[in-house]
């Protein structure tokens, strides 16, 4: 009996039901090493940047866009069970995020990974890690491998040039009678 069976694949926003899922998915990959631990309230606080791939049993895969800004986002926590890997899951999810990014007009998307094969294939260029300082002070200060990190940073898009903010739109001195 194979273990994955010919159904469709769908590719949806994550809700809050499906954190447990995702939890368990992740602890797979994190007891291992290879991504990041995120504890169950964090993906729940965190649920709407998450996208997760499902067939009618249950979720496949998960992954996530955390922002940063409208000139960066990060594809972050992307993870299929190890028994289907290597059908095209991964990259389901990875264009669906891809496509979120777009439709946010976010100028340039980052990852960091330990597969650069697979990210390049999906369009993603090698970048040294210190051009996506946002990246590096919101997770890798806090890292216990940041001094001996193995993933390789990567980008697709237009790489900014430093992290800024928005400016803030100004808003016109209105001029108000004196009363005397």
């Amino acid at each position: 009996m194979p273990l994955f069976r010919k159904t469709a694949i769908r590719v949806r926003k994550a809700l809050l039901p499906d954190a447990a899922a995702i939890d368990g998915l992740l602890f797979e990959y994190s007891r291992h090493g290879m991504l990041l631990a995120r504890s169950l309230p964090e993906l729940y606080e965190n649920i709407r940047d998450f996208t997760v791939a499902e067939d009618g049993q249950g979720i496949l895969g998960c992954g996530a866009l955390h922002f940063y800004g409208r000139h960066l986002a990060e594809v972050r926590s992307i993870a299929v069970w190890p028994r289907l890997r290597g059908r095209g899951i991964g990259a389901m999810i990875v264009d669906a995020l891809l496509a979120e990014a777009d439709q946010h007009r976010i100028a340039c998307v980052c990852l960091f990974t330990r597969i650069p094969r697979f990210f390049a294939g999906l369009g993603f260029k090698k970048v040294e890690r210190e051009r996506l300082p946002d990246k590096i002070y919101k997770d890798c200060l806090q890292c216990k491998r940041r001094d001996d990190c193995d993933e390789v940073a990567m980008f697709r898009g237009r790489l900014p040039g430093f992290a800024r903010q928005e400016p803030r739109p100004t808003r016109r001195a209105t001029r108000r009678p004196s009363r005397t």
